[in-house]
């Protein structure tokens, strides 16, 4: 562990710094980079990518069971503190050039592109069932140079900090939820997801200024019981030396410590429309895959009521993107505008069932593809229903419908159901209906109850009769 208080010069790291090499014969030498050999830039062919103006490295050992181009995976420990060392290379330029203090927000997000979809729910699920716990936390005591450490309450994954770059810091990190939360359960065995550390440094500007991205970089983990990281590093090292000489070729290198790889910045959801990022926006061929579509695809917030016309129920092929996402909050779908914000009608029709679901999960997404396919709702009972024609003027309010059969659908199928349906047809007031009938055989009248609602059948029809009680006042309605 480092600790860099009577360090005031700063000092881009050697290998030998940040590759410390075990005594274990799978850690090989690392590759000699140019910027980490403290070569001179004009050495750097210019096919390569340019040397990085911060380095991000977390104190944790990579798995040697990570095959060549791969991205490297590293362990680590439910709620232990990891060290993360933010370093700047001054050969970039004079250090002075950082009058202030910059920010870096830190985040641990999905890897997997099925769970970048339902982000949100899986955060929610898991605060449901964690109440009062972090996903990511700082372990203030233990850092050095962090300044302002913040943890915002409603994003249980994100922590931010204010660094000097022209002084040493580190900071450590504690992840409180393990992979294998955001499997399906099973009898044991659960293969747990993987997830991503990504930092992201900005500039802070004047007032009413968004700040200047400076650099953004990523690692992929697991996260373990306590100790389970040890033992998995430790299975995964074993599994290693059991191979063949050329067998082991095709695995990586591992290293005593985790270098971040540059990758696309975390978009802003404040900041406007983003478009979908791709593999070739990566800086490294290693680097961060797709970040979750809801946060990347986000849209400028617009009102409802400044919604021009009056727009159809359906969705039209040739809805524009304005068009669809008016729809979508139409029919109640808001909350995934900003993930759909770049889906046109077309392109939102051409979703199946199964794309719906991985979307937007189970509910919404099978509500969805309803709504756009304009499924009719099936009710439970459907019962057709005439007003006898032959009864007194003074008896019942006047009705210009009676004689006609007319459709009642029932979806709780209960005697409270049918007698407010019933009084709205017969235009009577729904508290002086004192008792339903059914006649049954033999001109018998049955009392009509829950049970006997249920049993109805469906398509049934028949004709209300009214007749007028006292004492209460009220009526009795028969349904012959």
């Amino acid at each position: 562990m480092l600790f860099w208080h009577n360090q005031p010069e700063h000092l881009w790291p050697s290998p030998g710094e940040l590759y410390p090499g075990p005594p274990s014969g799978l850690l090989r030498e690392s590759l000699p980079l140019p910027y980490l050999k403290q070569e001179e830039l004009h050495n750097i062919p210019s096919s390569e990518p340019p040397c990085p103006a911060f380095q991000y490295v977390l104190c944790a050992a990579t798995s040697p069971a990570v095959k060549q181009q791969e991205e490297t995976l590293t362990y680590l420990n439910q709620g232990q503190s990891y060290e993360v060392q933010m370093l700047c290379n001054p050969k970039l330029g004079d250090t002075t050039q950082w009058a202030r203090l910059l920010k870096s927000v830190v985040r641990v997000v999905f890897h997997d592109r099925r769970l970048q979809y339902t982000e949100q729910q899986q955060l929610d699920g898991w605060r449901w069932s964690r109440p009062g716990d972090r996903i990511l936390d700082i372990d203030v005591p233990l850092s050095v140079g962090v300044i302002e450490p913040q943890v915002l309450p409603s994003q249980l994954n994100t922590v931010e900090f204010h660094w000097d770059p022209t002084k040493r810091t580190s900071l450590f990190l504690q992840v409180h939820c393990i992979s294998t939360e955001f499997t399906p359960r099973k009898k044991g065995g659960e293969k747990g997801v993987p997830f991503r550390l990504q930092i992201d440094t900005f500039r802070p500007s004047d007032k009413e200024l968004p700040p200047e991205h400076l650099h953004s970089a990523g690692c992929l983990i697991k996260v373990f019981k306590p100790k389970g990281a040890d033992r998995k590093l430790k299975t995964d090292r074993e599994k290693i030396e059991k191979q063949p000489l050329h067998e082991r070729d095709k695995y990586q290198a591992a290293s005593e410590t985790t270098v971040f790889l540059e990758c696309s910045p975390w978009p802003d959801p404040s900041a406007g429309p983003h478009p979908p990022l791709s593999p070739l926006a990566l800086t490294s061929p290693h680097a961060c895959k797709l970040l979750s579509t809801e946060r990347l695809c986000s849209s400028p917030p617009f009102a409802l009521d400044t919604l021009g016309g009056s727009p159809a129920e359906d969705l039209s092929p040739g809805a524009s993107i304005l068009e669809t996402q008016q729809w979508l909050h139409r029919h109640r779908f808001s909350s995934y505008c900003r993930m759909l914000a770049n889906f046109t009608g077309t392109d939102l029709l051409k979703l199946t069932r199964r794309d719906l679901i991985q979307i937007c999960g189970a509910a919404d997404g099978i509500r969805l593809f309803n709504t756009l396919r304009a499924r009719p709702i099936r009710h439970r009972l459907t019962l057709y229903v005439a007003q006898e024609a032959s009864r007194q003027e003074n008896e019942v309010p006047k009705n210009p419908d009676s004689g006609f059969y007319q459709e009642i659908s029932l979806d709780e199928l209960s005697v409270v159901e049918l007698k407010g349906k019933l009084a709205e047809l017969l235009a009577l007031p729904a508290n002086q209906i004192h008792r339903l009938f059914h006649q049954g055989p033999g001109g018998i009248l049955i009392l009509l109850g829950d049970q006997v609602v249920q049993n109805l059948k469906d398509e049934s029809y028949f004709v209300a009769v009214v007749k007028k009680v006292q004492n209460p006042d009220g009526y009795y309605l028969v349904l012959t």
